[in-house]
């Protein structure tokens, strides 16, 4: 993965995912100067998975997509938009979660922990049985997060039942779509075979996602 990492991009679409890998980093900075630090920290705690898509070899369309999807969510708290917005607090709960969930997924799949969905049918149907799982999960997690700035930094933040459920709900219906695009994408660009396969080396070309052995 490090070696994914300090691999120099290779197309354009390339480049403009590590510009907003940059883009995220000088958030925090701008953030930090010319907001608090409160934003500052929400943009830190999104730098993460900015930098994940890199470490796993993403495509670069994918890797693009989680960038703007988590930068957006971040800057979106520093904006409040999600009490200006109706409904906009949904929309990126929906698409955030299944970048993230999606990515967890993928995780999995490059360490050999959870069987290749192209090996066989049943493998895809857990991997999108997974996949919604782990936006469940984390749905959970960014729920506690929100309650614990509630009551720890400030009480504008919403933390009410309704919300919150409705919050994992949509972030829950997200996971599913997720987990299917990413199925049917592995089993598209890859023959199904009977012998199981582990994602082990990639080529991240922004068109393909060609697992070599």
């Amino acid at each position: 993965m490090i070696e994914n990492f300090l691999r120099p991009p290779q197309s354009l679409a390339e480049v403009a995912a590590d510009v907003l890998r940059g883009i995220g980093l000088f958030s925090v900075i701008l953030a930090a100067m010319f907001f608090d630090l409160t934003d500052a920290g929400i943009l830190a705690f999104a730098l993460p998975g900015l930098v994940a898509p890199r470490f796993l070899a993403f495509p670069a369309p994918a890797d693009i997509t989680v960038s703007v999807t988590l930068l957006i969510a971040a800057w979106s708290n520093v904006f409040d938009l999600y009490t200006r917005i109706p409904n906009w607090d949904l929309l990126v709960h929906f698409f955030c979660t299944a970048v993230l969930a999606a990515g967890v997924y993928v995780l999995l799949l490059r360490s050999g922990t959870v069987a290749d969905p192209r090996t066989r049918l049943a493998a895809a149907r857990v991997g999108v049985l997974l996949t919604t799982a782990l936006g469940l999960a984390l749905s959970a997690v960014w729920e506690m997060v929100e309650w614990l700035g509630f009551i720890f930094i400030t009480p504008d933040i919403s933390v009410t039942y309704i919300d919150t459920i409705g919050d994992m709900a949509a972030g829950g219906i997200g996971s599913v779509g997720a987990g299917i695009v990413v199925v049917l994408y592995l089993r598209a660009h890859r023959g199904v075979s009977d012998a199981p396969s582990r994602l082990t080396t990639t080529s991240r070309d922004g068109d393909s996602w060609t697992p070599t052995s």
